[in-house]
Parts: structure tokens; sequence; C-alpha cells
């Protein structure tokens, strides 16, 4: 009889361990769409701050970022890579505008780390495309907001998607 109720004691713990190993992984559960969202969302900002010509309001990059741009060396450091940008804006023509759609991303299981895949296009003022490619960036969340630790761009000819 003793034994019969330690079994069945023993039964219920490990019952009871197994339910509440479920209910911690159900509350992790990632949820991809909002953090596509977001991840547009920076997007989204990085185009306006460009097209604006403001580099000062870029938050896009986190200090240690490493930016490979198309044919280029690759930059090191947010600083490195605002200048970068600041030059390139000198030869912006004017009245264009770039746009950065996120195609896809991977999210690690901690939803801390974000891999994007996304399609970049530039058009002139009368909304005719310049200049069009592809992205690779990575997130990483830092004091609750994703930051770009790594992106790598490339480009292809105007007419072949």
């Amino acid at each position: 009889m003793k034994n019969k109720i330690l079994m069945g004691g023993l039964i219920l713990f490990i019952l009871a361990l197994t339910l509440a190993c479920n209910q911690k992984n159900e509350e992790k559960s990632i949820d991809k769409d909002k953090i596509k969202a977001e991840i547009q969302a920076i997007e989204n900002n990085f185009a306006s701050a460009y097209n604006n010509r403001s580099v000062d309001s870029i938050t896009y990059y986190a200090d240690s970022a490493i930016s490979y741009f198309a044919g280029e060396k690759p930059i090191v450091g947010k600083e490195a890579i605002h200048q970068h940008i600041a030059n390139e804006l000198q030869d912006f023509p004017e009245g264009a505008k770039v746009s950065f759609t996120t195609i896809e991303i991977y999210v690690t299981a901690d939803g801390n780390n974000v891999a994007e895949i996304g399609e970049f296009k530039q058009v002139d003022s009368a909304g005719m495309l310049l200049h069009q490619g592809h992205y690779f960036s990575f997130f990483a969340k830092r004091n609750g907001k994703f930051v770009c630790m790594r992106d790598m761009t490339n480009s292809s000819p105007v007419g072949n998607e």
C-alpha cells in the first residue's frame, strides 16, 4: 500500500513537472509577424533618415556594427558607417528616394536575434527606378530594441528583378 502511494505521488510529481515545462515553452512562443513588422519599421526609419539626408538621426546600427557595401572593403563601427553614408548622400540625386522591404526573417528561439533578407529600390523624383538590389541584415536586441550588427548589400541592374 505504501509503495502504491509513493508510486502515485511520483507519477503526479512527474506529470506536474511535465505540464510546467510545456507551459514555459508555450510562453516563449515567438510572434514572427510582430518581429517582422518591427524590423520593417526600423527599415522605414532608416529610409526616412536617408531620404531626408539626416545621417545624425540614423539609429539603425550598433556601435560595433560592420557593414559590407557592395564592391567595398568592410566598414567597421557605427561612426565609420555613418561617415560612409554621409559621403554617399553627396551623390544622391535631388528628389530621389530609397525604400527597403523586408522579404523574410529568421528569428532565434529566444527572440533576441534576427536575420533579415530584403530588397531595396531607389527611384527618382518622378518615380522612375534608378537602382535596386537586395540586402542581408543581422539584428541583435540591445536594451530592448533591435540594432543592426552586420549588413551586406548587392545591386542588380535596373530592369532585372
